[in-house]
């Protein structure tokens, strides 16, 4: 009996270590495993710590960097005449300068290109319909005011291309798209406005064309529809 006891505390011993073993096998891997979570955390939240200071540093950047469009006060970079340009020119212009045309223009049956109505300013200059002629040469400024109207609502995109010529050649075109809203009314109005600053000689012809001149508002609004020149210099 007391070897079969023996024998049984030793079996017990045996496996009670055994299972010690394990569970300390376990628990090294355990560990190990944990490590690696956290290794493998810690290196996702260094990379997006990364990407968010990148990020923070490309916007920065990009608000401190210069307006492309100016590059500093006393050099600009121009794309072209604005309207503070014409502004400018048209509050320096002297009074005595005495050559100026401002003529009322309407739409002509089966043309495209608008007519000049006998009311209107011209000093100076030769108002013969369709065209203004100038008689001396220098700087001009051309604008052209148009006021459009659609009786019709339509759902449809309408293109209106405006021209201003010099001797039959376009000098100057202007496009804008007329979109409808499903909640329009049944008139709707719209206004242009072109503006050209050039170089004209003696016996150049100005006109303007619609490529849509039937939606020329020659009624509500006639005396808004205008072609004008005026005289800025005598040479560039």
């Amino acid at each position: 009996c007391q070897e079969q006891e023996q024998t049984l505390s030793q079996v017990k011993d045996s496996h009670e270590s055994a299972m010690n073993v394990n569970e300390d096998t376990d628990s090294r891997r355990l560990g190990a495993t944990n490590k690696v979570c956290l290794y493998f955390i810690i290196a996702t939240l260094g990379v997006l710590l990364v990407f968010a200071l990148a990020t923070i540093m490309v916007l920065v950047v990009q608000r401190t960097e210069a307006d492309p469009a100016m590059e500093g006060i006393k050099k600009p970079i121009r794309t072209g005449n604005t309207f503070e340009d014409y502004l400018r020119l048209l509050q320096s212009v002297p009074a005595a300068n005495g050559t100026a045309a401002y003529m009322r223009v309407s739409s002509t049956v089966n043309s495209s290109k608008l007519s000049l109505a006998e009311k209107g300013i011209c000093e100076a200059i030769k108002c013969q319909s369709p065209e203004l002629v100038i008689r001396e040469q220098g700087l001009y400024l051309i604008f052209c005011n148009l006021n459009f109207q659609f009786p019709n609502c339509s759902k449809s995109p309408i293109d209106l291309k405006i021209e201003l010529l010099v001797n039959d050649r376009v000098d100057r075109q202007m496009l804008s798209t007329f979109c409808a809203s499903e909640t329009c009314q049944d008139k709707t109005f719209k206004t242009l406005l072109q503006l050209h600053l050039t170089h004209l000689d003696k016996e150049d012809k100005i006109s303007v064309t619609l490529n849509h001149p039937e939606f020329l508002n020659d009624v509500s609004l006639p005396n808004e529809n205008v072609l004008g020149v005026l005289k800025y210099s005598d040479g560039m």
